[in-house]
C-alpha cells in the first residue's frame, strides 16, 4: 500500500518538492526503460500478421503457432537442453573455485581471479570466434557438447563472484570445528559450508541459468541447425520473416525472467 511520507518538521518546501522530483525521475527512467520491452506483450494477442499498432483485433494463434511449430518446440527443447547442463557445470565450478580462493592466499590469487572472471568483460563477439576456430579442429562445432561447455564458461563467473560475496560473511570457525571433532572435509563442506553458503549459489546458478538462455552470439558461431536455441530461432525469425509468435516468445520470456527476477529478490531478502 502506497503512503505518503513523513518529513521532518525541519524539512523546507524545496526538501519536499525534491524528494518529489527524484521519485519522479526514477519512475520516468524506468517507464523508459520497461517501455519497449512491455510494448511486445500487446502484440502478441493480435490477430493481425504484422507487428503494428493500433491492434484491430485480439487472438491467441499466435501461441498455438509457437507450439504447434517443430521449429520453435525444437528449438525451446534445445534450450532446455543446453542451459540447465551448462547451469549445472557452471555451478560446480564457480562454487569450487570461490570456495578455494576465499581460503587459499597466494601470491597471484588476483590474477587467477582476474582470468575466471575474463568471460564477463571480454567481448561476446570475440569468445564466439576464439571457441568456434578452437572447438572446430575438436570436432565439437555443431554439437551438444561444445555449446554446454562455452555457456558453463560463460555462466561460472556470475556463481563465483555470488558466491564469493556470500563467503565474506562466512565463519571458517565453524568449519575448523567440525574438522577437530573428527568430520572429513567432504562432509564439512556439505554439511557447514553450502547451507551456508546456499543462497549465493542459488542466486549464481540463476544469473547462469539466464546467461545460458539469453545467449545468442556464441551460439551462432557454435550451433548447427539441430542444435539451435530460442534467441538464435529468434534471430533467424527477425532476419527472415517478422512473425508475431516472436512476440508471443518474448512475452512468456518476460515472464520467465520476470520469475527469475522475484526469486532472486526472496533469496536475497532470506540472505538478509
Amino acid at each position: 500500500m502506497f503512503r505518503l511520507p513523513s518529513f521532518p518538521l525541519y524539512a523546507t518546501l524545496a526538501d519536499k518538492l525534491g524528494w518529489w522530483a527524484v521519485r519522479a525521475l526514477c519512475v520516468a527512467v524506468l517507464a523508459f526503460l520497461l517501455a519497449p520491452i512491455l510494448v511486445m506483450v500487446p502484440l502478441s494477442f493480435s490477430e493481425s500478421s504484422f507487428l503494428a499498432y493500433p491492434i484491430h483485433g485480439w487472438s491467441l494463434k499466435w501461441y498455438q503457432n509457437l507450439f504447434e511449430s517443430p521449429e520453435w518446440a525444437r528449438a525451446t527443447r534445445n534450450s532446455f537442453i543446453v542451459a540447465p547442463a551448462a547451469t549445472l557445470i557452471a555451478t560446480v565450478l564457480g562454487t569450487l573455485a570461490a570456495v578455494g580462493l576465499s581460503r587459499a592466499d597466494f601470491r597471484f590469487k588476483g590474477l587467477l581471479m582476474g582470468i575466471l572472471i575474463a568471460p564477463m568483460v571480454v567481448p561476446i563477439i570475440v569468445v564466439g570466434v576464439a571457441t568456434y576456430l578452437y572447438f572446430a579442429p575438436l570436432g565439437l562445432a555443431d554439437s551438444y557438447l561444445g555449446l554446454i561447455v562455452v555457456h558453463a564458461a560463460l555462466g561460472a563467473p556470475f556463481v563465483l563472484t555470488t558466491v564469493l560475496a556470500t563467503l565474506a560473511g562466512f565463519n571458517h570457525n565453524l568449519v575448523r570445528a567440525s574438522l577437530s571433532l573428527g568430520e572429513t572435509p567432504l562432509n564439512t563442506f556439505f554439511r557447514i559450508t553450502l547451507p551456508v553458503i546456499a543462497p549465493g549459489v542459488i542466486s549464481g546458478a540463476m544469473f547462469a541459468f539466464a546467461t545460458s538462455f539469453d545467449e545468442v552470439v556464441v551460439t551462432l558461431f557454435l550451433a548447427g541447425a539441430d542444435q539451435s536455441t530460442l534467441p538464435r530461432q529468434m534471430f533467424n525469425g527477425i532476419r527472415e520473416n517478422i512473425s508475431p509468435t516472436i512476440a508471443a516468445v518474448a512475452t512468456l520470456l518476460i515472464l520467465f525472467t520476470t520469475s527469475l527476477l522475484l526469486a532472486l529478490e526472496w533469496l536475497r531478502g532470506r540472505r538478509a
